[in-house]
């Protein structure tokens, strides 16, 4: 048997990979220890969320299939942080837990190029520090030309709840025994990660009425570029809040030491932003309560998810702390929380690629890298995809700027600062989050999807329409004044009078003026989508700090446009500092800009790396 690529591990990054080497005419063969679980949510029913939203976005505009996905199986939709600017909005849906899954496997069962397999890999075939194939538990070997690994929190994996530990993946499911043993073996760094998650209730035995409803918005929306809305406004499924309180709080302080945190027991290091409630209680003893949601997690039955009561305590500990919650005094609990501790390489021993360091064409993407979250999974899984097979067509690799994409702040972060926690993406990891919004991620990506590969002829075509019309409502807008005789209108349109001309456009940056007050008082032709008026919109009105962040943009790609070459020897380089000589030869920055976001690398120490190389490219 002998294939392209072969993806281990059938979570959100391994169908996203699987879906991208197939797309780009790889023969793919998807690895899966159980197709029950393809694209399964073990934890949150949910997709996207500040940051996260737009990471699906992104997904979408390179021609991933999460957007596409999310928009079939959603029973909630959300646009999150809609009174803050637009950097920060995102969309957030809670997902059918039956039907995304369902989706995907109809997906990836109808791909040309791609098969899927039943099996568990143990062991990878390297030849000279190469990949060449995998070797599955019954000892079968397949050859390949490169292999992408999503294993998810399957490697070594064990469940915790109080003093207990046993071996199992999410569900109870089997283990991945042998593998982080053997990537060990080929000198991969492994580091003890742990995550967790909450209670599943009873819909039936929740007081519903002392509770708050969520309900979503009144509002169509989609995540994905191209799929129109199929969900109904009024048919959306209602989420509830409720509080812990001073007893849920007591129940947890008095029984800290059962927890398997506080206990002793877990080894790995958990997500800092999405702890366990005992630590809530720890870390935050000044607050007196915490927010709690209760998510349906399918229309076809009645499982509730408790987000945000993720928790490790006895079974009997997590009955007393349910209990005292308001509307859940009589709730029955279907499934209990636990804690899940599981092997992760060091993203530091990749490469902006996604590819292994020390071994060539080896790819990895999702949890394993140290991430938590199906979203930037799926983005991994996607950038590892295309990068499989760029380097089989021996092509440089496509890699994202900062600037560019959630995408690329999420993979540098990976590789130039590394994690010892579950990494999360989050609005303010972002720099230029003003330019990487939730309504242009077609706009900066979709060049890119189209030139992979990824995106068909149509939605390209639809994609350059959009742009052809955003251009001529701007045009429209430069074109069309306001003159002095209309200074009734506007005062109708509660904004100052004007002694002179004003165009459409220069009247769109009052912040009293919106291009809906405009389609209004008929100044506009009413013929451009609700989407395509708001982007002209947000460009105008925050054109000033856009220039700004493009103008910082541009002074950071005079250090990123320093290629560090890949045989350097920092030891020649002089005064560095010890320090910042550990962390060059750990990291191996590509560029003076990705060096300089180093943690431990010093303004100094890149103006000596600078001299250094301007020397010796002199020489050179």
């Amino acid at each position: 048997m002998n294939y392209d690529i072969i993806v281990v591990g059938a979570g959100h990054a391994g169908c996203e990979a699987a879906l991208a080497s197939a797309r780009m005419k790889k023969k793919t063969l998807l690895i899966t220890s159980n197709k029950k679980n393809i694209a399964d949510m073990p934890c949150n029913p949910s997709i996207g969320g500040p940051a996260k939203g737009i990471l699906v976005r992104e997904i979408d505009a390179l021609g991933g299939e999460m957007g596409i996905n999310t928009d079939k199986s959603l029973i909630q939709l959300k646009m999150l942080n809609t009174k803050k600017g637009p950097a920060v909005q995102a969309l957030r849906a809670q997902a059918d837990k039956i039907i995304y899954p369902k989706e995907m496997i109809k997906t990836l069962e109808n791909q040309e190029n791609l098969e899927i397999k039943e099996a568990f890999v143990d062991d990878l075939i390297v030849i000279d520090n190469q990949i060449y194939g995998v070797i599955l538990e019954d000892q079968t070997k397949i050859n390949c030309k490169a292999v992408i690994l999503t294993t998810g929190t399957y490697m070594k994996a064990d469940i915790l709840v109080g003093d207990k530990r046993h071996p199992g993946g999410p569900h109870g499911e089997k283990e991945s025994k042998n593998l982080s043993n053997n990537l060990k073996k080929y000198g991969i760094s492994i580091q003890r990660l742990k995550t967790g998650t909450p209670q599943r209730l009873d819909k039936s035995t929740i007081d519903f009425s002392k509770l708050s409803r969520e309900d979503g918005d009144k509002e169509l929306y989609s995540f994905s570029f191209d799929f129109n809305p199929i969900y109904k406004i009024d048919e959306q499924e209602p989420c509830y809040l409720t509080y812990t309180n001073e007893i849920t709080h007591k129940i947890i302080t008095d029984n800290l030491t059962k927890s398997s945190m506080y206990g002793g027991y877990v080894h790995g290091v958990g997500p800092r932003y999405c702890p366990s409630i005992e630590d809530k209680v720890v870390r935050f003893a000044d607050k007196e309560r915490h927010q709690l949601f209760l998510e349906p997690e399918s229309r076809y039955y009645d499982d509730i998810y408790l987000q945000g009561f993720s928790t490790s305590m006895p079974y009997d500990i997590q009955e007393e702390m349910v209990h005292s919650l308001v509307g859940l005094e009589n709730a029955k609990i279907l499934k209990y929380a636990y804690a899940i501790e599981y092997d992760a390489i060091d993203p530091l021993e990749m490469k902006k690629s996604l590819e292994n360091k020390k071994i060539s064409n080896l790819f990895t993407a999702g949890q394993i890298n140290g991430t938590s979250g199906y979203e930037e999974a799926a983005a991994q899984g996607l950038m590892a995809g295309i990068n499989a097979c760029l380097k089989i067509d021996e092509k440089s690799p496509f890699i994202l700027g900062r600037d560019e994409a959630y995408i690329g702040v999420l993979i540098d972060d990976l590789t130039t600062k590394g994690t010892k926690e579950p990494y999360r993406m989050l609005t303010s990891r972002a720099e230029y989050r003003l330019l990487l919004r939730h309504d242009n991620a077609d706009i900066r990506l979709r060049k890119y999807g189209y030139e992979l590969g990824l995106i068909e002829e149509k939605r390209y075509q639809k994609f350059q329409e959009k742009l052809n019309d955003i251009e001529k409502l701007k045009e429209y807008l430069k074109n069309n004044k306001i003159v002095t005789n209309e200074n009734k209108l506007l005062k109708e349109m509660e904004t100052s009078t004007i002694n002179d001309g004003i165009t459409l456009y220069d009247l769109l940056k009052r912040p009293e003026i919106t291009i809906n007050k405009l389609l209004e008082f008929n100044k506009i032709p009413n013929i451009y989508s609700k989407e395509l008026i708001e982007q002209v919109e947000i460009d105008i009105k925050y054109s000033g700090y856009i220039e700004k962040e493009k103008k910082e943009i541009e002074r950071m790609k005079q250090l990123e446009e320093v290629k560090i070459p890949e045989n350097i020897d920092y030891d020649k380089v002089i005064n560095l500092a010890s320090e910042a000589k550990d962390k060059l030869k750990k990291v191996l920055p590509i560029s003076l800009g990705q060096a300089s976001r180093i943690s431990g690398v010093n303004p100094n120490d890149i103006t000596m790396l600078l001299v250094y190389l301007k020397k010796e490219k002199k020489n050179g």
